[in-house]
């Protein structure tokens, strides 16, 4: 495993500057909640320091926002940068989906660093990586009162994070410089949170329990007896037949 790592303060700033801009950027876009500047460039703080303040908690340090100034500095001054970014970009929507996603893969591969140089097994070090991508949207999503992305069809951003993470954490054990696996998870989280948005991917939609077994019986009587029972006659059964089943992709 590669030694200990100390991330480097202008790497950490150009994270929290990039979530920043990207989460004004994002709040600016909610006229309809009457935000002030003050409001936008709070959601632009918690998405700058969201995601390293989770990180810093988990693995029991003194929270890097609050270990320097330039921090809370680097996060308002960027906030302010994305609303004035807004206006100049406002039919641009990909310029927010694709700061959303590199948002993302930085966090990922500087809290899963972290995490290793704190001495953390694997597994718990993919967990922190991922705390630390998306802690910041939830809080976001908590406070502009929108459902949260990460709990919904479609997002991936969580997957997203774990795949960039793994990878970094397979090439250090590869022996493969630790710089070079983090800039490998940053472009794979990225690359994945973008596909999954311009092709639709996502996991398959929950199902209730009584509905699963409804199908297990209907799938293991070869003669459709069951799905008989089940739904009531052929009719019915034609309308709820397997293809149902079949997890949608949302577009």
């Amino acid at each position: 495993m590669t030694p200990l790592f100390v991330i480097p303060l202008w790497l950490d700033l150009t994270a929290v500057g990039i979530g920043a801009v990207q989460g004004a950027m994002f709040a600016a876009r909610f006229r309809e909640n009457r935000l002030d500047l003050l409001g936008v460039a709070i959601i632009g703080l918690v998405i700058g320091l969201g995601g390293g303040l989770a990180r810093d908690l988990l693995i029991n340090q003194v929270p890097a926002a609050l270990s320097s100034n330039w921090y809370l500095l680097t996060a308002t001054g960027a906030a302010f940068v994305g609303m004035l970014l807004l206006r100049v970009f406002t039919r641009m929507n990909a310029i927010i989906i694709t700061l959303d996603a590199l948002t993302i893969g930085m966090f990922a591969a500087l809290g899963c660093a972290k995490a290793v140089a704190a001495g953390l097994p694997e597994v718990p070090a993919v967990f922190v990586g991922v705390i630390s991508a998306v802690g910041g949207s939830v809080v976001r999503d908590m406070m502009l009162n929108l459902p949260i992305a990460l709990m919904h069809v479609g997002s991936l951003y969580a997957v997203a994070a774990g795949a960039g993470t793994v990878f970094m954490l397979a090439a250090m054990h590869l022996n493969v410089p630790i710089v070079w696996a983090a800039v490998g998870c940053v472009l794979i989280t990225t690359a994945v949170r973008l596909l999954s948005v311009r092709f639709g991917w996502s996991l398959p939609e929950q199902r209730a329990l009584s509905s699963w077994a409804t199908w297990r019986r209907r799938d293991s009587d070869p003669s459709g007896a069951g799905a008989v029972a089940a739904t009531g006659g052929p009719a019915a059964r034609a309308d709820s037949g397997w293809r149902r089943w079949l997890p949608r992709v949302r577009r």
